[in-house]
C-alpha cells in the first residue's frame, strides 16, 4: 500500500487462489473446498476479510512494542493489533482493516474544527495510554489511520517504554510525544490561523507541560476557532517517495504582517541527521528572520527584496555553522516566495528546488536550477529533455549551508487574482513532466486535492525521491 518513514504498509487478504482449499475463520477448519460457499464442518459462511499489514526494521523498538502489544488495550482511539510476529528481523503488526485511509496522504492544511478534533483525539487517547504504562517516543502521520467517517485511530506506534503493574507514565515521561504531537497539529494549520500555529508551536516547543494541560488549551479554544473557516487557497505535503526510508525535505509558511506572507520549501542533503537537519534549520531560520525583519515594516519593494535576501543569508550561514560544529557536509536546496499584498511576489531560490507560476491555465518556471545540467543546457550541450535523464543530474553548484554568504536568485513576479505558485523539490519535478503537473493543477481546484495527485503522479513516475510541494493561490 505504502512506504513511510521507517515501515512499509501492505494491504492482505484471505483470498489465496493459489490453495484449493479454505480456511474457517470460526472454527479453524482449513479442509473446504474454495469453490464452497459455507464451512463444511460449522456451516459458518466465508467473508472475505482484509488487514492492515505495517513491516519496520528497527530492532531496538521490537521488545517494546511487544510488551504493548500483549496488553491488548482496548480503546476507539487505538486500533489495537490482534497479532505481532517477527520474521527474518522484521517486526509485523496486525490490524483488521475497514477501508481506512493513512494520514501521510492527507494535504495541509485542515479546517479549524478538523484540527481541534483531531488534537483533541489524539491527546485523549495518549492520556489513555499513558494512564495504562504506554510512553511513546514519538507521534508522527504515519501513526494515524482515518476511518470512512473521518475518525482517527493511533496504531503502529513508536513504543518506548511499557510499565507493568498498574504504573503510570509521570508528567516528566511525556515531552518527547507532546512535542512530536505539537509538530504534527502545527502543520495541518492554515497559515491565518495565528492563535491555533502559537499554541501547537509551544507544545512544540516543550513549553506545556503534560498530555491533560495540552488538551485543556485545546478545548479553551475549541468554541472559538472550530467554527472558523478560512478560504481554500493553500495546499503543502511532503512525502518520503517509494524508495527511501529517510524524508530529508521540508518546508513551511508563516504570515509575517498583514501585508505579507512567506512559504518555503527546503530538500536536505547528507543522510541522517544531516539533510533533514539542514533542511529544517532553513525553513525554521528563514520564517523566524524574515518576521523579525518585518516587524520593522520596511518601505518599498527594494527593502522588501533585502528582507528576503538577508533571511535567505540567515538561514544560509545558520546552516554553514551548524554544518562546521558537527563537522558534516550537510546542506540543502531553498526555494521561497515572499508575497506582499496579494499583488506581487518575490521568489528565491538556490539549488534545484523549483518555483513556478499557472497563470490562465498555463505553467511557467519561474526559477532556474543552480546544477551542472542547467548549466549545460544553457551552453546548448544538451537539451532540457536529456538533462531529466542525465547521469550527472544530481550534481549541484550551488546549495544552501556549503559556503558562507551564496548567492541566490531572487525574481520578481506581478501577481494576479487566480493565480497558482507552485514550489516543489526536484522529487515531483524529476519524475512529472511539467505538461502534467500543468494538467494536474488545472484538474483540481482545490490546491489540498491538486497537491495530493502532484504526490501520486510523483509516486507514479517512480518516486526515486523524497518530494515535496506547496501550492498557494492569489485570491
Amino acid at each position: 500500500m505504502r512506504l513511510s518513514e521507517g515501515r512499509m504498509f501492505y494491504l492482505a487478504t484471505d483470498t489465496r487462489s493459489d490453495l484449493a482449499t479454505r480456511r474457517c475463520w470460526s472454527c479453524g477448519c482449513d479442509d473446504t473446498p474454495r469453490s464452497e460457499p459455507v464451512c463444511t464442518d460449522c456451516q459458518a459462511p466465508f467473508e472475505e476479510r482484509r488487514f492492515l499489514v505495517s513491516a519496520r526494521w528497527v530492532p531496538s523498538r521490537f521488545e517494546p512494542y511487544l510488551r504493548y502489544f500483549h496488553k491488548q488495550l482496548q480503546h476507539p482511539g487505538v486500533a489495537t493489533p490482534i497479532d505481532v510476529f517477527i520474521i527474518d528481523g522484521v517486526l509485523f503488526s496486525v490490524i483488521p482493516y475497514a477501508g481506512e485511509g493513512l494520514m501521510v496522504d492527507e494535504a495541509s492544511p485542515l479546517r479549524n474544527a478538523r484540527l481541534l478534533s483531531l488534537g483533541q483525539r489524539i491527546l485523549g487517547t495518549l492520556a489513555f495510554l499513558h494512564a495504562h504504562g504506554v510512553r511513546l517516543e514519538s507521534l508522527n502521520r504515519a501513526n494515524l489511520l482515518v476511518s470512512p467517517e473521518n475518525k482517527i485511530q493511533l496504531f503502529d506506534l513508536e513504543v518506548a517504554e511499557t510499565l507493568e503493574n498498574g504504573s503510570m507514565i509521570p508528567h516528566d515521561g511525556q515531552g518527547a510525544v507532546l512535542e512530536s504531537v505539537g509538530e504534527l497539529l502545527r502543520r495541518y494549520c492554515d497559515i491565518e490561523a495565528d492563535t491555533l500555529i502559537d499554541c501547537m508551536q509551544r507544545a512544540e516547543l516543550g513549553q506545556i507541560e503534560s498530555v491533560a494541560a495540552f488538551g485543556r488549551q485545546i478545548e479553551d479554544r475549541f468554541d472559538d476557532l472550530a467554527p472558523v473557516v478560512y478560504p481554500p487557497l493553500l495546499g503543502g505535503m511532503s512525502d518520503v517517495g517509494l524508495t527511501r526510508q529517510l524524508n530529508e525535505d521540508n518546508w513551511g509558511w508563516v504570515r509575517l504582517s498583514e501585508r505579507s506572507k512567506l512559504y518555503v520549501v527546503a530538500d536536505g542533503m547528507g543522510g541522517h541527521d544531516g539533510g533533514e537537519v539542514a533542511s529544517a534549520l532553513a525553513v525554521k531560520t528563514i520564517c523566524e528572520v524574515a518576521r523579525e525583519r518585518e516587524t520593522l515594516a520596511p518601505e518599498g519593494e527594494d527593502a522588501v527584496e533585502n528582507l528576503l535576501d538577508e533571511s535567505f543569508q540567515a538561514a544560509n550561514n545558520m546552516v554553514k555553522d551548524t554544518a562546521d560544529a558537527k563537522g558534516t557536509d550537510m546542506g540543502t536546496t531553498l526555494v521561497c516566495i515572499l508575497v506582499l499584498n496579494d499583488r506581487v511576489g518575490f521568489m528565491a531560490n538556490v539549488g534545484d528546488s523549483r518555483g513556478y507560476l499557472l497563470r490562465n491555465g498555463v505553467l511557467h518556471q519561474i526559477t532556474k536550477d543552480h546544477s551542472l545540467v542547467q548549466k549545460m543546457v544553457e551552453r546548448a550541450r544538451i537539451t532540457p529533455e536529456e538533462a531529466r535523464h542525465h547521469p550527472h543530474s544530481n550534481i549541484l553548484l550551488r546549495t544552501v549551508g556549503t559556503e558562507r554568504d551564496i548567492d541566490i536568485d531572487i525574481f520578481r513576479v506581478e501577481l494576479e487574482a487566480g493565480d497558482r505558485i507552485l514550489m516543489c523539490s526536484d522529487g515531483l519535478w524529476g519524475e512529472v513532466e511539467d505538461r502534467d503537473m500543468e494538467s494536474i493543477l488545472n484538474t483540481y481546484a482545490d490546491p489540498r486535492l491538486a497537491s495530493r495527485e502532484l504526490v501520486r503522479a510523483a509516486h507514479h513516475g517512480g518516486g526515486k525521491d523524497n518530494v515535496t510541494l506547496m501550492i498557494v493561490q492569489i485570491p
